[in-house]
């Protein structure tokens, strides 16, 4: 069985109702990434954090997944697919993905500021006050700016196995992310699904200009 590894970005979730990570001024929601999305700006500002993040669960639990997340779900049936994705959502799983790598953590998980490995399930609200098994108060399970990618290594791992390699609504812009591609092998064969496709791909890449799920519907007819 051929290995499909899919690389999958803002994009992907957008037809579910998830806004992209940020618009062509730079602020996210009306915030500076900055703000929201560093150990800085919960430093600064924690409750700004929290409640930008509750906010962003909130509006995960009220969507649900859409036609390409479905699709790449049942290419399982032909395929070993692996996906890396750079959302924090958890639609790939709720459509049926059952190998979904996080590069950038997870919405519906917390964990605690004291130590990073202790990552625990969390569907509601984070409050100032609402602390770990030790005592020490918790902040979503997302890989803000500065911080390290702790699963690269894995996604790199996983990209030198492909056979074919797809990636879909990603700019390709985000680092370390974007590098993942040039792990594939040589002999792989590279599909991009995009409406707004990074400049300068290569020839060796098979753009597919549309998105998520027209894309996906296109890409099943040609794999």
């Amino acid at each position: 069985m051929k290995h499909l590894v899919v690389l999958t970005g803002a994009g992907m979730s957008a037809e579910s109702g998830i806004k992209t990570f940020r618009d062509a001024n730079g602020l996210w929601e009306g915030h500076d990434v900055m703000e929201v999305a560093s150990p800085i700006g919960f430093a600064k500002n924690p409750e700004l954090v929290l409640d930008f993040y509750n906010q962003r669960r909130r509006q995960l639990l009220s969507v649900s997944p859409n036609l390409a997340h479905r699709a790449l779900a049942d290419l399982e049936t032909t395929y070993q697919v692996s996906i890396i994705t750079q959302n924090v959502d958890d639609l790939h799983e709720r459509a049926g993905s059952t190998n979904v790598l996080h590069l950038h953590g997870e919405l519906l998980k917390a964990r605690s500021t004291y130590n990073e490995t202790d990552v625990f399930p969390w569907k509601a609200d984070i409050k100032l006050g609402d602390l770990c098994q030790k005592g020490h108060q918790i902040r979503p399970h997302i890989v803000w700016f500065g911080e390290a990618v702790p699963l690269i290594d894995e996604a790199i791992n996983i990209c030198q196995t492909a056979d074919i390699l797809v990636i879909i609504g990603t700019s390709l812009q985000v680092y370390p992310a974007a590098s993942l591609m040039a792990y594939t092998p040589k002999s792989a064969r590279v599909y991009y699904i995009d409406p707004h496709p990074a400049p300068n791909i290569g020839n060796h890449i098979q753009l597919i200009a549309e998105k998520a799920t027209t894309g996906m519907q296109k890409l099943t007819a040609l794999i």
